[in-house]
């Protein structure tokens, strides 16, 4: 969910893609259900200033309505709460009975992850003061560029996705992106765009994002780079580049990568608007959950999954842990130590945000993913889940518990430790 002032609104919303402008309310975004998470954002959001975005498609994401509730119970006042959803979700229905601020009804036929453009992308943008018609203006003018009847050399969109697609047939299905600082979060939306659209039938393209650039060596023969604005040094890797022209263009870029998408997914004879294999840790979450308890396995052995890396594979970190500043520059860190020790690509996803991104491509993709899961060391505190009969830490661990059996299920190569465990394997 989202939170402005001071709002709060979920889940990885491409609004933070256009940043804040002047006098703009400051966006909150709670994409993960880590009790020392949840219980930060609640301590540092003053209610009586805070408006609560609850922003689901289906209306019954569970972990949006998990906070939702958790909020709810904090400021049961309709007016500082805004739903974004499709019509006829137990959402909107919730929200007209608790008199929400307003309710928000998307268009049902728009995808998630292809919804940037819509009210979920537009409403979070509003409040940060982004300028919406220049982004619109700016998308239906990619969209004329787009057009069908434009010749592919010469269509903005057509022409990436028939490269990106080409360059996945012949074995360079790592998608590098490079983007500048102020559009660093752009990243996180295309992640989720390419893995969900095109991780299928045993097929799909791997979106690398946040892997900050290193030595030529440190590259194979199966990536691909797009950047934006430069040229990276990454010696006779194949590179596109495309223009730099700042966040107030963004609504164009938005529409280039959704129609490129869909042609890459064209071109590896799949369907990308659908997403088979989302469901199934979702299941098993649900499954754990209703058995009431979430005891977990115990820890891997990290050095004999490694020791299975080969080249074309990739590395994935999949952190179900507080997602804090330090966390992240610590991840980062490993992710990076890895790829230059095994010379493959690297992602750093935090869980559950993760499941509803690459998570399809872990399971539906081609069996190349190394998964290293990260758990908490400890955990000091808990927060309960109003109306439920678990709490948020008994949510995240079966949400890592369920991704782990759903890996394991698929036949994929998984293991799960902690982030010290790690650095010591790492060196």
């Amino acid at each position: 969910m989202v939170c402005a002032r001071r709002w709060c609104a979920g889940w990885a919303d491409p609004a933070l893609t256009y940043g804040a402008a002047d006098g703009a309310l400051e966006l909150v975004v709670l994409d993960t259900t880590h009790p020392a998470a949840v219980a930060r954002v609640t301590e540092e959001l003053p209610p009586e200033e805070t408006m609560y975005v609850i922003a689901s498609k289906s209306g019954t994401t569970l972990e949006t309505n998990s906070h939702m509730e958790h909020f709810w119970a904090r400021t049961p006042d309709g007016s500082h709460f805004v739903a974004i959803t499709d019509p006829g979700t137990p959402l909107e229905k919730l929200a007209r009975e608790r008199s929400f601020r307003r309710v928000f009804l998307n268009p049902p036929d728009i995808g998630g992850r292809y919804s940037a453009l819509s009210l979920f992308g537009l409403v979070p943008a509003a409040l940060l003061g982004a300028p919406l018609f220049e982004l619109l203006d700016a998308a239906q003018e990619m969209a004329c560029a787009c057009d069908p009847a434009v010749p592919v050399e010469e269509n903005p969109g057509a022409w990436l996705g028939a490269a990106i697609g080409e360059a996945a047939r012949a074995g360079r299905d790592k998608l590098t992106i490079v983007l500048p600082e102020a559009i660093a979060s752009f990243g996180d939306w295309v992640e989720q765009l390419i893995a969900e659209s095109t991780g299928k039938e045993g097929r799909g393209i791997l979106p690398v994002v946040g892997e900050d650039i290193g030595v030529p060596e440190a590259y194979r023969d199966d990536r691909f780079f797009v950047s934006y604005g430069e040229q990276p040094s990454v010696g006779d890797q194949p590179v596109v580049v495309l223009p730099d022209r700042g966040a107030a263009h963004l609504g164009a870029e938005f529409f280039r990568w959704e129609f490129a998408t869909a042609l890459a997914g064209w071109v590896l004879g799949i369907n990308p608007f659908d997403q088979p294999n989302v469901a199934s840790a979702k299941q098993a979450t649900a499954e754990i959950l209703e058995a009431g308890t979430t005891e977990a396995p115990g820890l891997d052995d990290v050095e004999a999954l490694l020791a299975q890396v080969k080249p074309g594979d990739y590395i994935a970190l999949q952190a179900f842990v507080d997602p804090t500043e330090e966390a992240r520059d610590d991840l980062q860190r490993a992710r990076l130590a890895l790829r230059d020790r095994f010379g493959v690509a690297t992602t750093l996803g935090f869980g559950p945000r993760y499941l509803h991104s690459t998570g399809q491509l872990h399971k539906g993709g081609p069996n190349s993913g190394v998964f290293i899961q990260l758990v908490d060391e400890e955990r000091k505190n808990d927060i309960p889940i109003p109306g439920k009969p678990f709490s948020f830490g008994a949510l995240i661990d079966a949400q890592a518990l369920g991704d782990l059996r759903s890996l394991r299920a698929a036949g994929r190569r998984v293991a799960r430790t902690t982030l010290s465990q790690l650095r010591r394997v790492i060196g």
